[in-house]
């Protein structure tokens, strides 16, 4: 069977760009050029969108946009507070309100709501567009502004709702920088070159510099989520460096076996580059899964990550090998320079004998492990995350921890209740909120208002406990269920009771598309049955254990101080489907990169042991570096102050940690010496059907060798 026209088209691709290095160059630079001026010119601005399409509490919500000026639209919530517990002065707070109600966009400033001992007063404000409006979003200094006074006077002032929560935990950055100078030392140390450990760094930051400017042409095209340049950002910088780092590994072992540089790069883009390839594919399809979950922020999550994800593997399958030309020798270590062979790891290749000797030993041990710390994960509970769970440094948290002392905890999750005029009567209106107040769960109830055109009926209530006490959902859910037709209950908590449903519905269908298409893919690629779904299987309990860890820290309150927690809390509901796609396609680079190399020395030798043992000592170093790079990447976000982000960082880094060890180094070669030639097994009438798309290069030598016969060993 001849290799692929894939295989010769990237070996084409290695030679034209290592040997023609500066020509490739400086198209790169003519294509960043270009695109960052489409992007200059037509690009636009990140811009959330929270609605949620399908969601009950969404319903209320327009109708209220729809007939109450302000209503339904972006809030703040001004607390203002004496230390000393003496009660607020009248002649203060009208000045405040007043300031209040002269920004730009506000509608209305409620009347000061008074705490029981007067020592603390609420004052609300309504806009009259989404909070996600550019005008508005993470836009707190007109509101700053309006209370510098009234702290200047001496008395406390602190900004809650959903407009100051929009700004109270903005990303510092340091996960990118730690990632960079961790990639870098870990390289040095790795690779023993200087040079080879900066070529993967600066190949990664190219390609995410043009995926971002692709980002910013998206931003044009839908709403993208201003967190969404910060999961590219993340993702794409370590499957960048993983790219290039795998390329270059490859580049230099055919030049130390004696290859000439231009032949070498050649090669490698014709090996590791197809694994690049495949091994990118598998992130799309996780990326592309996302869309299931039926969130339009999930949507620009999974756009603006792909986007980023295809610069940074075009970077490396052109700029690499250009690179590799220039350097040619330099990327080795003098050790290799003077040595003649390949660079393989000794330590590997003993690893993985003493595992294949006692295979069923390892294998139950690693299971048990990966099973014990996914454990936690059957306890989890999800809810979108609030002020309560951020820092208590910020001034979103110390607003809520005010209001929940003087109003009460329900105070920080009012639910509204929309009435629908033309279907229930005012004294069916009234008849309600009173059945309501009676509930014992809840503790105050509004007067019922209208609307100014009398088309609905609006009242809250607030209950006895917080927003995300596990109490909540079945409160939201006993009270629909109580309601009449005609009336709407919603608000914020109701609404993030819907999120929390659909997100925890919609995982299943999201995780279930994602295994199917890169099992298929996988299959297609590797010719087997039992190693796509043992892949799956794998990827699948390195997941497990992230969300173990994630509910164990943050939920359980195990080490949640080390990362700045001061109490526990529920896991965030974006986190399960966002973190599961992108950890998903992740672990499936990994099992690319060490499969695709045990499949070559498995159809050069046909020893299924010794094919463990030698693929995974040529790729054992190249999985363990690229992940403890991507660990601190990851953890480097886990600084950062936002919990949302924290969860993200800490669950992906976990992951990453047991994936590159526990699964590639002891599941992974246990399991296949356990199997030997059944790994391969693919029944005959499936093999007829299935195109054939290889990764290996068992055939491609002698067809490269008659194009460049020529080899001169290292050294000579």
């Amino acid at each position: 069977m001849r290799t692929t026209a894939m295989s010769l088209k990237l070996h084409h691709l290695g030679r034209t760009a290592a040997a023609h290095p500066w020509r490739t160059i400086c198209a790169w630079l003519v294509l960043a050029g270009a695109v960052f001026a489409l992007a200059a010119g037509l690009g636009g601005t990140p811009q959330e969108n929270w609605d949620i399409p399908g969601a009950r509490a969404q319903v209320g919500v327009d109708q209220l946009r729809e007939h109450t000026p302000g209503a339904g639209n972006a809030t703040a919530t001004v607390v203002v507070h004496d230390r000393d517990g003496a009660p607020l002065p009248a002649d203060m707070l009208k000045p405040l309100a007043d300031r209040l109600g002269a920004l730009d966009h506000v509608v209305s400033v409620s009347p000061p709501r008074a705490s029981a001992d007067a020592d603390t007063a609420l004052l609300t404000v309504s806009y009259d567009v989404p909070v996600t409006h550019r005008d508005l979003y993470q836009d707190v200094e007109p509101l700053e502004s309006a209370i510098a006074p009234t702290e200047e006077a001496g008395f406390q002032v602190e900004l809650g709702g959903d407009l100051p929560e929009t700004a109270a935990a903005p990303m510092r950055g340091t996960g990118e920088l730690i990632g960079i100078v961790a990639a870098l030392l870990i390289l040095v140390l790795a690779f023993g070159s200087v040079i080879g450990a900066g070529l993967p760094v600066v190949v990664a930051l190219g390609g995410l510099a043009v995926g971002s400017a692709g980002i910013t042409l998206l931003a044009a095209t839908m709403d993208v989520s201003t967190s969404a340049p910060m999961v590219a950002s993340m993702v794409a910088l370590g499957v960048g460096i993983d790219y290039a780092l795998l390329l270059v590994t490859r580049f230099t072992e055919f030049l130390a076996a004696g290859h000439e540089k231009t032949e070498a790069a050649g090669r490698a883009v014709a090996t590791a580059g197809r694994s690049v390839v495949f091994a990118s594919a598998t992130v799309l399809i996780s990326l592309l899964g996302l869309r299931l979950a039926g969130l339009p922020t999930y949507d620009a999550f999974g756009f603006a990550t792909a986007i980023a994800v295809v610069a940074v593997a075009s970077a490396a399958l052109t700029l690499v090998p250009a690179l590799c030309g220039l350097l040619g020798r330099r990327l080795l270590p003098r050790k290799v320079r003077r040595a003649r062979g390949t660079v393989g790891s000794p330590l590997m290749e003993r690893w993985a004998t003493r595992v294949g000797r006692r295979p069923v030993a390892w294998a139950l041990l690693a299971t048990t492990v990966m099973l014990t710390l996914a454990a936690p994960a059957l306890a989890m509970r999800t809810w979108p995350q609030d002020a309560s769970a951020q820092s208590s440094e910020l001034t979103t948290r110390r607003a809520h921890d005010l209001v929940a002392d003087e109003y009460g905890p329900g105070a920080n999750g009012p639910i509204l209740f929309v009435v629908t005029a033309s279907k229930v009567s005012e004294a069916e209106t009234e008849s309600l909120a009173a059945s309501i107040g009676g509930r014992d769960d809840m503790a105050t109830v509004t007067p019922v208002t209208a609307s100014p055109d009398g088309a609905l009926r609006i009242f809250s209530a607030e209950p006895t406990f917080g927003p995300t006490d596990e109490r909540t959902t079945e409160l939201v859910g006993d009270l629909r269920a109580d309601v009449p037709a005609g009336v709407e209950v919603t608000g914020t908590t109701p609404l993030f009771a819907d999120i929390a449903d659909l997100l925890t519905t919609r995982l299943w269908l999201v995780v279930g598309f994602v295994v199917g298409i890169s099992v298929l893919l996988l299959g297609l690629v590797f010719r087997s049955v039992v190693v796509p779904i043992k892949a799956a299987v794998m990827n699948l309990l390195s997941i497990g254990a992230a969300y173990g860890a994630v509910t164990a820290v943050f939920q359980w309150g195990w080490g949640a101080e080390l990362l700045g927690i001061d109490h526990p809390m529920p896991v965030s509901s974006w986190l399960p489907i966002l973190l599961f796609a992108v950890l998903f396609g992740l672990s499936m680079d990994y099992e690319v990169f060490l499969l695709s190399r045990v499949r070559e020395e498995w159809l050069d030798s046909g020893d299924a042991r010794e094919s463990v043992v030698r693929g995974l000592s040529h790729t054992g170093r190249v999985i363990s570096a690229a992940a403890a790079i991507m660990v601190a990447v990851f953890l480097g976000f886990a600084s950062e102050v936002d919990v949302v982000v924290k969860q993200l960082g800490l669950g992906m880094a976990v992951a990453v940690a047991l994936d590159a060890t526990v699964v590639r180094m002891v599941l992974v070669p246990a399991t296949m010496t356990l199997l030997g030639r059944h790994n391969w097994w693919l029944p005959a009438w499936i093999d007829r059907m299935l195109p054939t798309v290889r990764v290996d290069v068992t055939d491609l030598d002698d067809e490269l060798d008659e194009l460049a016969p020529t080899r001169t060993p290292v050294g000579v």
